[in-house]
């Protein structure tokens, strides 16, 4: 066995002897929130749109710390000029662009095909133009349906037993049905605390703003 499975072994022992962890203590709370339809940006591309030396302007901070929804909004264009104005901007300002939809806005502005996608893993993805109010940018490629996905520090990683880039499932509980959704990605990192991503045509489906009770399950 590699160090990280011994370490992960001796720790479930110690915490179930104390009766902590997996072996007496609670489950983290997990936080589910709805991704609604928005842009990452890079600096380059939101001074293109808003004007050279332009500073997004937080309109409200989000679960994660640093991360904000920005009081900017653009214009989305896609085939055939199909439009989706009052596209939120999300910040800090990132390395590269991209755009992440559900399926039904994709389908709405003419990009039926649209691939999911992790953030950032953007090669081979559809572009559209974007107007702001300085300009137009023509963005190649970064149209995306996110892949749902839950953040998580190290210690609630070793309470569930997963590693960075696992698949594992989420159970949401609501009056009107009980939903299961399967590949689930994780990512960990020290920054991060525990809440589950996923997109607005998923949050309705499940019943998410009803939900009595949600839960990770290992896959």
């Amino acid at each position: 066995m590699d160090r990280a499975t011994i370490e992960t072994l001796v720790r479930n022992a110690i915490v179930k002897r104390l009766g902590g962890g997996n072996g007496g203590a609670p489950a983290p709370t997990v936080v589910v929130n709805s991704s609604a339809r928005h842009m990452h940006i890079s600096q380059e591309d939101l001074e293109t749109l808003f004007g050279p030396g332009y500073k997004l302007n937080v309109h409200k901070m989000l679960y994660q710390d640093g991360q904000f929804a920005a009081k900017e909004t653009v214009t989305l264009i896609g085939p055939r000029k199909r439009m989706i104005p009052n596209l939120r901007i999300l910040g800090p300002t990132r390395k590269q662009s991209q755009i992440e939809l559900a399926f039904t806005d994709a389908v709405s502005l003419g990009i039926p095909d649209i691939p999911t996608r992790m953030s950032g893993e953007l090669d081979g993805t559809p572009g559209a133009y974007i107007m702001g109010p300085k300009g137009i940018l023509e963005l190649k490629q970064g149209v995306i349906r996110a892949m749902r996905h839950v953040h998580m520090s190290p210690s609630d990683a070793a309470f569930y037993g997963l590693k960075n880039h696992d698949l594992c499932r989420l159970k949401i509980t609501a009056p009107s049905c009980t939903t299961i959704f399967d590949e689930v990605a994780v990512r960990i990192d020290p920054s991060f605390k525990l809440e589950v991503h996923i997109d607005t045509d998923e949050a309705n489906a499940c019943d998410l703003d009803h939900a009595t009770k949600v839960e990770i399950l290992k896959a």
